[in-house]
This record gives structure tokens, sequence and C-alpha cells, in this order.
């Protein structure tokens, strides 16, 4: 920098001097000697080894807490792996829960099918049985309304015709086939 003060000022056409002691110990000279001293009281103190000494320790605590970082990831991973397969486990009952669940379904739906074909047949047999017995009351009434009509115009007749003249032959007719016997 004395240098470029030089020029600049050599440039304006005036000459300075530089500052120095002792006559040959400038600006620049006493900041060397105070750097040395410096370094040299550092180097005494011996604060590189302190330096170094905090570095190491530093170098240690985050050497301990990428230790304890991978074990956390192994724990993890450990954890992340059983529970997947705990996943998987029940993935497989839930699959087999479902299979289950629709074999019963078909199971009772095929019973379902069986029972209603059941009952319509049995409903279908006391349908029949009914109409059978209707059937048999309704030809029993007439026989028995054709019977009493036959033998209300048999009695019709038989008072038209007969008289009591006609009533003892036949009496007498009936007591004659009842003594041979």
């Amino acid at each position: 920098m004395a240098n470029f003060l030089i020029i600049l000022s050599e440039a304006a056409g005036e000459v300075h001097a530089e500052p120095a002691s002792f006559g040959f110990i400038d600006a620049t000279v006493w900041v060397s000697i105070a750097m040395a001293i410096f370094i040299a009281i550092l180097l005494w103190k011996k604060v590189p080894a302190l330096v170094a000494g905090m570095l190491d320790n530093k170098i240690a605590e985050i050497s301990k807490q990428l230790k304890e970082a991978e074990q956390l990831r192994l724990d993890a991973e450990s954890l992340k792996a059983e529970y997947e397969a705990k996943l998987a486990d029940a993935a497989k009952e839930a699959d087999d829960m479902r299979a289950r669940a629709d074999a019963e379904a078909e199971a009772l739906v095929a019973k379902a099918k069986a029972d209603a074909t059941a009952l319509i047949g049995r409903r279908k047999q006391m349908a029949e049985d009914r109409i059978a017995a209707a059937e048999a009351t309704a030809l029993s009434e007439v026989r028995s309304a054709a019977a009493k009509a036959a033998t209300d115009a048999a009695a019709a007749l038989i008072t038209e015709k007969h008289n009591a003249a006609a009533d003892k032959t036949l009496v007498d007719q009936a007591i004659a086939g009842v003594a041979k016997v």
C-alpha cells in the first residue's frame, strides 16, 4: 500500500516520505513483528494444542452422535421390517377371513335355496292336499245331494203311485220273502 501511495504521490507531483522508526522499521515491519509475537504467545500458551483438543473432543462427540444415529437407523429398520411382517400377516388374515366369509355366504345361500325349495314343496303339497280334501268334500256333498234328491223323487213317486192297497201287497211280499229265508 505504501508503494501505491508513493506512486500516487509521484503522479501528483509530490513526494512524501514513509514514516519509519529507527530509520528502517516501517509499518509493515511493525505488523510483522506484532504477528510474530502474537503467534509466539499462542504457541507458548499451547493454544494450538487446546484448539486441537477441542476439535478432537468435538470430533469424538460427532462420532458418538453418528454411532447413535446409526443404531437408531438400525432400530428403525428393524421396527419397519417387524411392522411390514405384521402388515403382511394382517393382510393374509384378512384374505383368509374374506375367503371364509365368502364360503359361509355361499353355504348360507345354498341352504336358503334348499330351504326355500323344501318350503315351496311343502306348501305345494299342502295346497294339493287341501284341493283334494275340498274335491272329496264337494264330491261327497254332491253324492249326498244326489242321493237326497233321488230319495225325495222316489218318495214323491211312491206317494203318487202307491196307495194303502199297494202298500199291503208290498208288505206281504216282504214278509213272504223273510219267511223263506
